[in-house]
Order: structure tokens, then sequence, then C-alpha cells
């Protein structure tokens, strides 16, 4: 089954207006990463993308503590917007259809990921030499 990634990106353009309002609102910013987490936990082989994804989820959560603002904001709104997308987006499969619905879910923020992985490793960067005591 292909996912069309112009689709993907429609949806999340769609939501960004929703997604920035929800960055404002810390607690509702991590009921959404909680949310996230649980929801992962619960998709089988998530493969490839499973091991960056609680990199992203800390990264947000740096960010919106201020510890962390080497990221232009755009790229934490497609993150976040990727997650808001799993857990309460219009899907294109519906989840109620057992693995299959997941699909749609983990190309969201497959895509995501892929196209922020140098963000990403940056990021994982700072907070290595941050716990080395080398990161400001």
């Amino acid at each position: 089954m292909d996912i069309d990634k112009n689709k993907i990106q429609e949806l999340l353009d769609e939501s960004s207006a929703k997604v920035e309002a929800i960055m404002k609102d810390t607690a509702a910013l991590e009921n959404i990463l909680q949310s996230a987490e649980k929801k992962l936990a619960e998709i089988p082989n998530v493969g490839q993308y499973a091991a960056n994804l609680p990199l992203m989820l800390s990264m947000v959560r740096s960010y919106i503590a201020k510890e962390y603002t080497e990221v232009s904001p755009k790229v934490v709104v497609s993150m976040v917007g990727a997650l808001v997308y799993m857990l309460k987006g219009k899907d294109l499969i519906p989840d109620k259809i057992p693995v299959i619905g997941a699909v749609d879910d983990l190309a969201v923020l497959g895509l995501a990921l892929q196209l922020n992985t140098p963000e990403l490793e940056a990021y994982k960067k700072w907070r290595e030499e941050k716990e080395n005591g080398q990161a400001e």
C-alpha cells in the first residue's frame, strides 16, 4: 500500500495553526506527548522509525522548556503536527482497522522523522554534550 506523501503534507499543513496553538499550552502539549508515548507502545514493530521517536519527543519537550532553542519553530511544529495527526487527525486509514490502521500514522511520523533527521541529530549531539558538561 502506497501512502501519498503530498496528501500527508497537505494534512500537516492544514493542522499547523491548531498545532501552533497547542504548542502555546504546555499542559496540552505534555498531554499529547504522553498520549503519543502510550500509543507508540501499542504499535508493533515500528522498524527504522522507532529509534528516533523518543528523541523526537525529548526534543519537543526541551524546546518547549526553552532548554534547546537551536531548532526552527517550523521543525517543532511539523513534529507536533505528526503527533497530533497520529492521535487526533483525520486518518487516511481508520485506526479501527487492526494493524493496517496504524500504517498512515507511521507514514506521517516516518515522514516527519525523515524530513527532520538533521535537526534530530543536532539535538542528540547537544544532549550528549550537555550530559558530559560540554554544552551551555
